[in-house]
């Protein structure tokens, strides 16, 4: 007999079926016991009647034992769900050998101290409102890359051992290279517009990000995993923004179809596919709303978190719209490889794209033209000895181009309204986390 998932088992009333999973909760009422056995799919209320061979097996369990019963499927108006299955067979394949150091089941309102969940992440994974989280960003993974595949895009796997810096010298995991030093990859920045240069025309990339960044906030991590996207033969920033917005659009659009109401339920938040095009705003206009508002200017020509929060707080009542970009950088806070302006050399053709005060993708035009790019980067005190495999990508021609990364997680973040990063995130890694 094939094990049949809890949650396909609400189809089978009246037949007998065969399920496994983990024992979330055992009442006991003398003669017949009630087990809520969990599997990735739900739960459901399992009845052992008074048969002593039954019995004794299910005096045995403890809570969160994984077991594998076989039974008849009655529908049943108290149990969870509408149905339970009454057992004919039940077999303990594995029991915890200790108490558990977390539980599963929390009761009352306060779950136990995030720090002590990582500790013991996979129990903690094991309630159903953490798997969501997992198979909500599948779903979301799989759309994005069914827009990119659709649309011309190609795939590539940059690689993550580097032998120099991908942005800056800041933020830089080093590492021992065979006799020579080599650097973690920050992004694919670097491959990407090699691809651009090779004629892919457009690319993407789903792969693992470093940043040696000593940071405790709660959207921080040294490790996270990246979506990146380049596309050739553009206008401008413009034509970037809008391609991703549609990325945007098609990825919550495949959410909230396979998940929207599990995430209202769980987490008490609408998905709302977000309207094109998305609004934008010059830094500077930014800088003068946010005056208006007495937020304080954290920072010349950049956003803190506050002022993001802010901003969006604003915008959000006069557009409606949960995301906004904002453009137009100036030089000093981005790359030596973006491009800047004709009529203004001090700005940039660069976005952060905001969603309810979180920056989720920092995107830009590439400045393609070497000379033009060499310049930029002496300006920004770089050699260019330090970047010659980089700049040789320019030297025999390369197509106008742009793209932009964007943090899966932080979407994540967005999409439950869920505050820190660590929550969304499989296993996170930061400056004093490296176990489990």
């Amino acid at each position: 007999m094939e094990r049949v998932l809890v949650g396909q088992a609400t189809k089978l009333i009246g037949e007998e079926v065969k399920t496994s999973g983990f024992i979330e909760a055992i009442r006991d009422q003398g003669k017949i016991k009630f087990l809520m056995i969990r599997d990735i799919s739900g739960i459901v209320q399992i009845v052992v009647m008074e048969k002593a061979d039954l019995l004794k097996v299910a005096s045995g369990l403890k809570l969160e034992s994984v077991v594998e019963v076989v039974g008849v499927v009655k529908e049943e108006e108290q149990a969870p769900g509408g149905f339970e299955i009454q057992v004919n067979k039940i077999e303990i394949l594995s029991t915890p050998i200790e108490e558990l150091p977390i539980p599963v089941a929390e009761k009352g309102q306060e779950e136990t101290n995030i720090q002590q969940r990582l500790d013991w992440r996979w129990l903690d994974l094991r309630k159903p409102e953490k798997a969501l989280i997992f198979k909500v960003w599948t779903e979301m993974e799989s759309a994005f890359r069914e827009y990119w595949t659709k649309n011309g895009y190609i795939e590539i796997h940059s690689p993550k051992f580097m032998s120099t810096p991908s942005e800056s010298g800041a933020e830089l995991f080093e590492v021992k290279y065979f006799g020579q030093t080599a650097y973690l990859a920050q992004s694919p920045q670097f491959y990407k517009q090699m691809a651009m240069a090779a004629g892919f025309d457009r690319v993407f990339e789903v792969g693992p990000v470093f940043r040696a960044n000593p940071s405790f906030t709660s959207r921080h991590d040294t490790e996270f995993t990246g979506y990146d996207a380049e596309i050739s033969f553009i206008e401008s920033h413009e034509d970037v923004m809008e391609e991703e917005s549609k990325a945007i659009q098609s990825a919550l659009t495949a959410v909230k179809t396979g998940f929207g109401s599990e995430i209202k339920k769980l987490y008490k938040r609408e998905v709302i596919i977000p309207k094109l095009p998305f609004p934008q705003i010059t830094m500077q206009e930014a800088k003068k709303i946010l005056a208006k508002l007495n937020v304080q200017n954290e920072r010349e020509g950049d956003l803190s978190p506050d002022e993001e929060v802010k901003l969006c707080e604003y915008m959000k009542v006069k557009t409606g719209h949960e995301f906004l970009f904002v453009t137009e950088y100036p030089v000093n806070v981005r790359p030596f490889y973006h491009m800047r302006k004709e009529d203004d050399a001090t700005l940039t053709k660069s976005f952060d794209l905001l969603w309810n005060g979180l920056e989720i993708t920092t995107g830009a035009q590439r400045e393609h033209r070497y000379d033009i790019l060499v310049a930029q980067a002496k300006e920004k005190g770089l050699t260019p000895e330090s970047l010659k495999y980089y700049l040789k990508f320019f030297k025999f021609g390369c197509p106008p181009h742009g793209g932009f990364g964007l943090g899966p997680t932080r979407m994540l973040m967005k999409l439950f309204d869920i505050n820190n990063v660590r929550e969304v995130t499989y296993l996170y890694r930061g400056v004093k986390r490296l176990e489990p």
